[in-house]
C-alpha cells in the first residue's frame, strides 16, 4: 500500500452538495461535462494518485536528484520519472488548458479538486508538470511568435519555470538586478543570477522554457527602479526551430550553477540559474524574447504567481489531509493503556488510543481543520468559476475577481501555516515516537510541508497582501461582500435550530475579526495624518499575520457550518451506515471548530487593540 490516503467523498460533498457545482457543468464552456463525468475523472485521478504517483514519494526523498556541476545537468531518480511519465501519459494536466491549446475545458472547481489528489500523493509530480500550464501565459499575453512557442511547450511537453528571486533580492522582487540588453535582431541578452528557481533543471523533458523577470537596459521609459521597471522574457534552455519546435542542437547561455540541499520535497529541484556568463559552457549569451513585445513583466508574472499561490495552499491542505488520515488509521490499531475510566485498575484491558480523550481531541481538531480548509480551497475555486464563466461570455465579473483576490492570500498563507503546524503538533504526535521514524510517511509530510509557508510569498507577506492590497486598496468592498454573505447565513434558521450556538459563535468571531481590521485601519489612518505618528504603521505590521489567521478561522468556520447544515438535512433521510457516519462527522467537525477555535478570536482582538510600539522601541541588542 502506498502512503497516500485520499478523501474523495469529502471532495464530492463540497463540490456538489454544498457548492452546487452541477449548476456550472453543462453550461457555456463546460457544456460537454456533467456530474457523472466529473466524478469519473476524480475517481480515475484518485486511483492514479494512490498507486503510480504515490509509489515514488518516499524513495525519491531517500535518493534525491543528482546534480553534475561539470555539465550543469540534473539526473532525476528513475522511480520518480516513472511516476511523472504516468501522470503526463494520463493527460490530466490538460484539464487546466484551454480548448484552443488541446485542453479539456473544465471549471476551476473541478481542476483544484483534481489537483488536491495529485498534490497529496506526490506534489513534485504536479510541480514538474507546469510546462503546459505555463504555456497559457505565453498564449494569453504573447504575439504570434510566443503563441507558436506555447504550442511547442504543450505538444512536446517541455518543462517551464518562473524566474523571479535573486540572491540579494529575496521577496523584494523590485530590487532585482538581472539585466536585459536589446539586440538588433529583436532578441535580448539576459545577464544575471537568479536563485530558488523550481524545476530549473531535470532530465524529464527535452527543453525547459524559463520565464524571466529582468530589467531592460537602454529602453526609454522602461527599466527603472522597482517592480514597474521589470519586463518578462522567454528564455529557453535549448534553441529550437520556431516553426517545428525541433531542437537545433545549440545550447542557450543559461545554466544551473547550483542545486539546493533541502529539508523536504527533495525530488523537486531548487536551483541557482546563471544567465550570460561567458565562463560557463560554450560562453554563449543567454538569448530571450520579450513576452508580447510589451514591458509589463510584473503583471504578466502575477498570472503565474496567483496560480502558484493557489497551488501551494492546496498542496499544504492535501498533505494535512493524508497526514490526518494516516494518523487516524494508526490510532485505530495502536493499543496503549487502559481506558481513563479504569486507569486505576492495573488489570484493566488495554485499548486502542482512539479511546483516550486527548487523542480524540487531537483527531477531531485535525479533521475539522482539514475539512474546513478543503472547503476554503473549493469555495475559492467556485469563485474562480464565476470569473471564468464571465470571461467565456466576453464579460467580467469584477466582484468575483476581487473576492478571489481577497481569498488567495488566505488559501496560501492561512492554509500553509495551519497545515504545517497541525502536521507537527497533532498528526505526528498521534504516532508518538513512531512518528519521528521513517517507518511512517508523517515525518516526510512534516518536512515537505514547511516550504509551503515560505515559497510564493511567506506567511508574513500574505498577511500584508491581505490587508494593504486586498482590503485597504479595495476599500473593503470584497471584505464587506463576504462578511455580508456570512451574516446572511447566520441569520438563517436552517438546521432546525441545531446550530444555534455555533451561529452565535460565528457571529461573534466575525465581529472580533472585523474589530481587528478596524483597529488596523485606525493605526494606518493615524500614521498617514499630519497630526499622527508615522510610526503607527508599525502597529499595522504587527497585526497583519494575526488578521490573516483570524479571518481564515472565520471563513473556515462559516464553510464548515454551511456543510453541517447540508449534513443535518441529509441525516433526516434514509441512509446507509457509512453515509450516516459521514454526515454525522460533518456536523461534528463544524461544531468542534466553532466551539474550540472561534472563542480564541476574542483574545486575538484584545491583543490587536492593545498593540503598542514597545517591541519596535526595543534595542536590537536586547533581542
Amino acid at each position: 500500500m502506498g502512503h497516500y490516503k485520499s478523501n474523495l467523498r469529502d471532495i464530492v460533498f463540497n463540490l456538489f452538495e454544498v457548492l452546487g457545482r452541477d449548476e456550472v457543468l453543462g453550461r457555456g464552456p463546460y457544456e460537454d461535462l456533467d456530474h457523472d463525468t466529473a466524478v469519473a475523472v476524480l475517481t480515475e485521478v484518485e486511483h492514479l494518485a494512490g498507486t503510480k504517483l504515490a509509489d515514488s514519494f518516499a524513495s525519491s526523498d531517500h535518493e534525491p536528484p543528482v546534480f553534475d556541476p561539470a555539465d550543469h545537468t540534473v539526473a532525476v531518480p528513475a522511480a520518480f520519472k516513472k511516476s511523472f511519465q504516468a501522470y503526463m501519459d494520463a493527460g490530466f494536466y490538460q484539464l487546466e488548458l484551454p480548448s484552443e491549446l488541446g485542453g479539456q475545458t473544465t471549471p476551476p472547481s473541478l481542476q483544484w479538486a483534481v489537483n488536491e489528489l495529485t498534490l497529496g500523493a506526490n506534489p513534485a509530480v504536479y510541480i514538474y508538470s507546469a510546462g503546459p500550464k505555463f504555456a497559457t501565459v505565453l498564449w494569453n499575453n504573447g504575439v504570434e511568435r510566443d503563441r507558436k512557442i506555447a504550442r511547442h511547450m504543450i505538444e512536446r511537453q517541455w518543462g517551464a519555470t518562473m524566474v523571479l528571486t535573486e540572491p540579494d533580492a529575496g521577496s523584494d522582487v523590485g530590487a532585482g538586478r538581472t539585466r536585459a540588453i536589446p539586440q538588433p535582431d529583436g532578441s535580448w541578452h539576459i545577464e544575471g543570477v537568479k536563485r530558488f528557481i523550481t524545476s530549473a533543471e531535470h532530465d524529464m523533458s527535452e527543453n525547459i522554457v524559463h520565464l524571466v523577470l529582468a530589467r531592460p537596459v537602454g529602453v526609454e521609459g522602461h527599466g527603472g527602479p522597482g517592480t514597474k521597471g521589470l519586463s518578462l522574457f522567454v528564455v529557453p534552455k535549448h534553441h529550437f526551430d520556431l516553426e517545428t519546435g525541433e531542437l537545433t542542437g545549440e545550447r542557450n547561455g543559461v545554466y544551473v550553477t547550483g542545486v539546493e540541499h533541502k529539508m523536504g520535497i527533495k525530488v523537486s529541484t531548487t536551483c541557482e540559474l546563471t544567465f550570460g556568463d561567458p565562463s560557463i559552457g560554450a560562453g554563449a549569451p543567454a538569448r530571450g524574447w520579450l513576452l508580447g513585445e510589451v514591458h509589463d513583466g510584473i503583471a504578466q508574472m502575477f498570472q503565474v504567481i496567483e496560480h502558484a499561490r493557489m497551488m501551494v495552499g492546496t498542496k499544504a491542505i492535501a498533505t494535512l489531509s493524508t497526514g490526518y488520515l494516516n494518523a487516524l488509521d494508526y490510532a485505530k490499531t495502536r493499543i496503549q493503556g487502559a481506558d481513563l475510566i479504569m486507569a486505576a485498575d492495573k488489570a484493566a484491558p488495554r485499548v486502542t488510543i482512539t479511546h483516550h480523550p486527548d487523542v480524540r481531541r487531537s483527531l477531531l481538531t485535525q479533521k475539522a481543520f482539514v475539512e474546513g480548509m478543503r472547503a476554503l480551497v473549493l469555495y475559492t475555486a467556485s469563485i474562480q468559476d464565476r470569473v471564468a464563466l464571465a470571461k467565456a461570455a466576453g464579460e467580467r465579473d469584477v466582484a468575483a475577481e476581487k473576492l478571489n483576490d481577497l481569498l488567495l492570500p488566505i488559501v496560501k498563507g492561512y492554509g500553509s501555516e495551519r497545515s504545517w503546524v497541525l502536521l507537527g503538533t497533532e498528526s505526528l504526535q498521534t504516532f508518538g515516537g513512531s512518528g519521528f521514524l521513517q517507518d511512517y510517511p508523517i515525518e516526510q509530510y512534516v518536512r515537505d510541508a514547511k516550504i509551503d509557508t515560505l515559497y510564493e510569498g511567506t506567511t508574513a507577506i500574505q498577511g500584508q497582501d491581505l490587508f494593504f492590497r486586498k482590503i485597504v486598496r479595495n476599500k473593503g468592498l470584497a471584505l464587506g461582500a463576504i462578511s455580508a454573505e456570512i451574516m446572511q447565513f447566520i441569520g438563517r434558521q436552517a438546521g432546525n435550530g441545531q446550530l444555534k450556538e455555533e451561529r452565535e459563535l460565528l457571529q461573534q468571531g466575525l465581529i472580533d475579526a472585523g474589530a481587528i481590521v478596524e483597529t488596523m485601519v485606525e493605526s494606518l489612518t493615524a500614521a498617514g495624518s499630519p497630526e499622527g505618528d508615522p510610526r503607527d504603521v508599525y502597529k499595522v505590521g504587527l497585526n497583519t499575520t494575526r488578521l490573516l489567521m483570524a479571518f481564515g478561522d472565520v471563513v473556515c468556520a462559516w464553510l464548515l457550518l454551511r456543510g453541517a447544515e447540508v449534513a443535518l438535512d441529509k441525516l433526516n433521510t434514509d441512509l446507509t451506515e457509512s453515509e450516516q457516519r459521514f454526515y454525522e462527522g460533518k456536523v461534528a467537525s463544524a461544531r468542534w471548530f466553532a466551539r474550540t477555535v472561534l472563542p480564541k478570536l476574542a483574545a486575538e482582538r484584545a491583543i490587536a487593540e492593545a498593540t503598542d510600539l514597545a517591541v519596535m522601541d526595543l534595542p536590537e541588542a536586547a533581542f
